[in-house]
This record gives C-alpha cells, sequence and structure tokens, in this order.
C-alpha cells in the first residue's frame, strides 16, 4: 500500500518550497528551462516532494520506489533515479531535449514545444 501523505500540511507545503528552490538551482547549474506546460512541472515538483518526505531523497516521481533489502529502513529507486538522475543529465536532455519527466528541457526543446494560445 502507498504511504499517504497530507498535502496541504506545513510539512509539505514547506518541502514543496524547497523542492521548487532545489529545480531551479538545478535549471540554473545546468542551463535548463522548464517544461512549456506548467502543469508537467507542477506535478512533478510536486511528486519529488513527496518522495522527499516519505523516502528522505527526491526520486524520480515517474519511476517506481522500493525497500532496499539490502538496507533496512532504506528505499532505493528503480533504474536508480535520483533527481537529477545521471540518465537525464547523459542521455535523456542531450538526446530528447528533455529528461523522462519533462521538468527539465533544453531551451532549444521549449521553443519548439511552446505552448500557442
Amino acid at each position: 500500500m502507498m504511504p499517504q501523505l497530507d498535502m496541504s500540511s506545513p510539512e509539505f507545503l514547506e518541502e514543496l518550497e524547497k523542492t521548487k528552490k532545489f529545480t531551479d538551482k538545478v535549471c540554473n547549474q545546468f542551463g535548463f528551462e522548464y517544461h512549456p506546460m506548467e502543469d508537467v512541472n507542477e506535478g512533478v515538483i510536486m511528486g519529488l516532494a513527496r518522495h522527499k518526505i516519505l523516502y528522505g531523497k527526491r526520486f524520480c516521481p515517474c519511476f517506481m520506489v522500493e525497500p532496499d533489502e539490502k538496507k533496512p529502513g532504506k528505499f532505493k529507486s528503480v533504474d536508480d533515479r535520483v533527481c537529477p538522475c545521471p540518465q537525464a543529465l547523459n542521455e535523456e536532455i542531450p538526446n530528447e531535449g528533455k529528461c523522462h519527466c519533462g521538468i527539465f528541457c533544453t531551451p532549444e526543446y521549449v521553443k519548439e514545444n511552446a505552448v500557442k494560445e
């Protein structure tokens, strides 16, 4: 059963703010831009904050998190997906223009996929 979390709790809202600052820092550090669809960014940031509270790390919200059998009480992400994951930095963003979750994108990807109003 998936652990429950009150997403309106002060604890979650505080972690959500910290996670937004974290993703801003990742964008600045690597020259990324956020996905042009705000819903994508909001969902990923919420998922990262949730995982940080529940599992102690900002595991990618698009991949399963499971108990680490080698370290009781600890968790691991399937395919070693801790944000920003090596797969995103080394493969997905350079080759596809965005990470699997879609939050971190190249400026070119954002320009090509900007939502036209």
